[in-house]
């Protein structure tokens, strides 16, 4: 990462010292969204942007940390009592506590931390966050006797119990156990998971940012998935996992119109993770494509998550010719995630770049993302 001289030389200038590099991935999301809360699979893999933090033990019971990029110091004890006011500070603070309150050891530390991970595109820079710092003090204070999926379930926690995001386990999940080339296919009622080889030769993974979020008046989110366990009840399963459509459309009576295409999204999608598991073990990323398509449209028209911008992003990638695309995560704004053959990259890009422009009057920013290794020690 650019960032790592800078880390160490402030590290050095702060603290006088020399510490521990470690580094945590932000995600994406290829394929299987709001099934998580359903008993359904997701399918992410880490990315090529990282948070990255110094460490050292500084023998006291209260941590000093510095964050480049908030360009701000923060200190505080180990005690629940010392909670600190600012909101990047939590997520750390959540860490040791979570972990101390599971039994472990977190001692005093100085670090200093930066990323490059994108805010407000959807990529999870604050799980990455918890992440690296779980990994950290897992390896400096408790001789890695903690397991990967306690620091996942650690920064989840985090996120409930300090900072006040009632958020599932994925993006914890991706960040920990990602693994260079390899997208995950995690099954979130189990917690199995397993690895699928991501190697698109002859395509870039692009993410196209729309750089809009629309604040919503209503809980959108918790109003589909009131609708979902509507459903699930009327149709006499624990979640919409173990339904599929010939017993969704034997109830369709029973339903309301907007609670059926909330389920017919859901059930829909549960396949397509599947159906993307079994195209990428043959290399079939020409289906991995089609599927993506099909679940922006199920985004779109069912779960009613998507938004104008998004919409028009993504017909601007099938108008290129653009193998795959979608919008990337929770919805109302944000990314679409594009699986983009590399001889139509440079007319995608700036395609989207100018008609964007034009109908919004701001460009979209574009990442371009490799799949990558999770949470490790640097050196």
């Amino acid at each position: 990462m650019k960032k790592e001289k800078e880390i160490r030389e402030i590290f050095k200038t702060h603290f006088e010292k020399e510490g521990t590099m470690y580094a945590s991935a932000g995600r994406i999301n290829l394929i299987g969204e709001h099934t998580d809360y359903n008993g359904g699979f997701v399918f992410p893999g880490a990315i090529d942007k990282y948070i990255m933090a110094e460490i050292a033990p500084n023998g006291t019971d209260h941590v000093r940390i510095y964050s480049i990029d908030m360009n701000e110091p923060a200190s505080f004890g180990l005690e629940e009592t010392d909670i600190p006011n600012a909101q990047w500070v939590k997520y750390i603070f959540g860490v040791c506590r979570e972990i101390i309150k599971r039994g472990g050891q977190v001692r005093g530390f100085d670090a200093v931390f930066a990323g490059d991970i994108p805010l407000g595109a959807g990529l999870s820079s604050s799980a990455a966050l918890e992440s690296c710092f779980a990994y950290a003090l897992n390896d400096l204070f408790n001789e890695n006797k903690i397991d990967k999926f306690e620091l996942a379930r650690i920064g989840q926690s985090t996120e409930h119990n300090y900072c006040g995001v009632n958020c599932g386990i994925m993006d914890q999940f991706a960040s920990i156990f990602g693994k260079k080339g390899y997208l995950m296919r995690l099954d979130c009622r189990s917690m199995d998971f397993e690895y699928y080889p991501f190697n698109p030769e002859g395509y870039k993974l692009v993410l196209v940012d729309s750089v809009v979020k629309h604040e919503l008046v209503d809980s959108p989110y918790n109003k589909r998935r009131e609708s979902c366990e509507r459903v699930a009840r009327t149709l006499g399963v624990e979640t919409l996992r173990d339904a599929d459509m010939d017993m969704l459309d034997s109830h369709k009576q029973e339903i309301s119109e907007e609670d059926y295409r909330r389920a017919r999204f859901v059930i829909g999608e549960k396949q397509r993770v599947l159906d993307v598991c079994d195209a990428l073990e043959r290399g079939d990323y020409e289906t991995v494509g089609k599927r993506m398509y099909e679940t922006h449209e199920g985004l779109s028209q069912d779960y009613e998550v998507s938004c104008e911008e998004l919409d028009f992003l993504n017909a601007i990638a099938k108008e290129c010719g653009v193998t795959g695309s979608r919008i990337m995560g929770g919805g109302f704004g944000g990314c679409t995630i594009n699986l983009v053959k590399d001889n139509l990259y440079d007319n995608f890009i700036n395609t989207a770049k100018t008609k964007f422009t034009k109908q919004y009057g701001h460009e979209p920013k574009i990442y371009d993302v490799v799949i990558s290794d999770g949470a490790h020690k640097c050196n």
